[in-house]
């Protein structure tokens, strides 16, 4: 079975999962992004979106492995969940980007 619907989930300040979503679609493929202010709001998404037929789930680097782990759980390992990690010649950029 070949990729037709893949899920993209973003944690970022004040995102509201039930407003900020996105679809991108072709006549073979869809992605749907949804935004969360909080990793834990990733779970209930995930959940969602398997129901609907997402068939692999990818996370913005901001969950890491645990909570990566923990969408995995959510989903009962139904799909892949997998997110982006940044190399180490991204770290210093990242900082500056992130340090308060």
């Amino acid at each position: 079975m070949a990729l037709s619907k893949f899920g993209f989930i973003v944690t970022g300040a004040q995102l509201d999962p039930t407003r900020h979503r996105q679809v991108m679609q072709s006549p073979a493929f869809e992605m749907l992004s949804v935004g969360v202010s909080s990793p834990s709001q990733a779970l209930a998404v995930a959940q969602a979106m398997v129901a609907d037929g997402v068939q692999l789930i990818e996370l913005c680097g901001g969950f890491g492995p645990k909570w990566t782990a923990q969408v995995l759980e959510a989903v009962g390992h139904r799909v892949p969940v997998g997110s982006v990690s940044y190399g180490p010649e991204s770290l210093d950029a990242m900082h500056m980007l992130f340090k308060n």
